[in-house]
This record gives C-alpha cells, structure tokens and sequence, in this order.
C-alpha cells in the first residue's frame, strides 16, 4: 500500500514525541503509589510506599492540605503506563518501518530478468500496468464553444483557461498522469466534466481536481458551491479525493498552493 510507510514514520515520530514528554515529567516524582478508597460516601487518598514491614508496604492517608500529592501520584500512574506502551510501540513502528517498502511485492516483479518476468503473473498489478490501464480508458471530454480561447497545455491538450494551463503544465513537469475533462456522474447532479482527473498512487481510487476561475461572478460562484455540494453528497470530499483551486479577478491563481497540492496528493 503506497503511503502506509509515511503513515508509520509520522505515528513513530508522534509516540517519539509523547516518549519525550511523559520521561521528562516522570523525572523527581513522589516515591509510591496512589489508592482511591470510598467509604461512608467519601473519597479517601491513600499513599501507598515500600516497606521493611511484614507487608512489604506503609499506607498513610493523604489529607486535604496535601491533595497536590495525590495529583502527582495518580498523574504519574498515569504516564507510568503510557511510558510502557510508547516505549513498546516505538520498538515495534522501528523495526517495521525500517523494513516496510510501499512498492516491496512490485520491487520483487520487477527485480526480474524481463525474460522470467514474461512467464509470471504478477500477484499484483505494477503501478504502471495500472495508470496505463486507467488511461487507455477511452472517454469524450466537453466540447468547446465556438469563440472559445484556443490554448494548448504542454501535453497537448486544449483547455479553456491560462490558469488550466498553468495546473496542467505543472503536472506535466512532475510527470503526472491526468484526464482533462473527462465526464464523472454525481448522483442528483448529472454529468460534470472535473478539470482534471488522476489515479491515486496511495488508494488507486480517482482524485479529482476542479478549478474555479470567477469567483468573483455571484452566477458563477454559485454554480460552483452547488457542484462542490454534490462532489461532497456523492462521497467526493475536499482533501480526500477532490482538490479545489480558485481564482478571482484581483485575486489569481497561485501556483505555490498548487505545488502544495501536487506535493500532498499527487506524488
């Protein structure tokens, strides 16, 4: 599964994090341990500590003008435990991580001589046999009015707007592979034609990039927002499986936030 390595690095980074935390706060804590009693309806605090006695342990109880006492003891219990978890955790998200590869069953097909590679049905597809299969699909994408601009994208295809082509060419210089307008049905919508439309690497499920360019027309704006609304009613959401851009007329497109997106969802 592609992406379940950087989910493991940041989960080893986040506990590394909480490591670090609970070992300074149980530096110079109080000896012993806390009780918690009820009796007659009251809540007692017992301080609970080694000893040479028969029972191994002296019980004192804890009164009210020390009750920061028992706040540290049932505080350090507390981190007691998650030091234990963290710590064990820790040493297993290292070892697995250290190992894992997203690509590891497609690195054994493709370590192959290409000769012995022609003899095997892989257990899995390649991640290229499957882009190529995705994009072989055949579709019709939108037609263009007449007067419509003419403007070319650096993989060859038209679009309609200098903005369209400044996100297609920026794909194209990473290397990503997309569908320009091709048609998706949503449920209670009808037929939508998303900008652009790729494989995702991590869940080889459809992403689906929609730019709105006149933010700034009340009409436009509100077609938008009503389209964003069925993406969302047919499952499609913002930052899982729909990016969004937008644009206005004193506001244009800024290529940083498209590079953040490319960086986040695509690559």
């Amino acid at each position: 599964m592609y992406g379940l390595k950087e989910l493991l690095m940041k989960e080893e980074k986040r506990l590394n994090e909480i490591k670090k935390v609970v070992d300074d706060r149980l530096v110079n804590v109080p000896e012993g341990t806390l009780r918690i009693t009820t009796a007659k309806k009251h809540i007692q605090y017992i301080h609970c500590t080694d000893d040479s006695s028969e029972d191994g342990h002296k019980l004192s109880y804890i009164k009210k003008g020390d009750f920061l006492l028992a706040k540290q003891l049932a505080q350090k219990s507390y981190d007691e435990k998650i030091q234990r978890l963290v710590n064990r955790r820790c040493k297993q998200l290292s070892k697995i991580s250290k190992e894992y590869q997203d690509d590891e069953l497609e690195i054994i097909y493709m370590n192959l001589h290409t000769t012995r590679r022609g003899l095997i049905q892989p257990i899995e597809k390649t991640w290229d046999q499957r882009v190529s299969e995705w994009k072989a699909i055949p579709y019709v994408g939108k037609e263009f009015k007449e007067g419509t601009a003419i403007i070319y994208s650096k993989n060859g295809e038209r679009v309609r707007s200098k903005s369209e082509k400044i996100i297609a060419d920026m794909l194209y210089d990473h290397g990503i592979i997309y569908k320009y307008e091709c048609p998706l049905r949503l449920k209670g919508y009808g037929i939508v034609y998303p900008d652009f439309t790729f494989l995702s690497k991590k869940t080889y499920e459809e992403i689906y990039w929609e730019h709105d360019g006149r933010m700034d027309d009340p009409e436009y704006a509100n077609k938008a927002i009503s389209k964003i609304n069925h993406y969302i009613q047919n499952d499609i959401v913002p930052g899982e499986s729909l990016i969004l851009t937008y644009e206005s007329s004193r506001l244009p497109l800024n290529t940083s936030v498209v590079e953040h997106f490319i960086d986040k969802y695509l690559m």
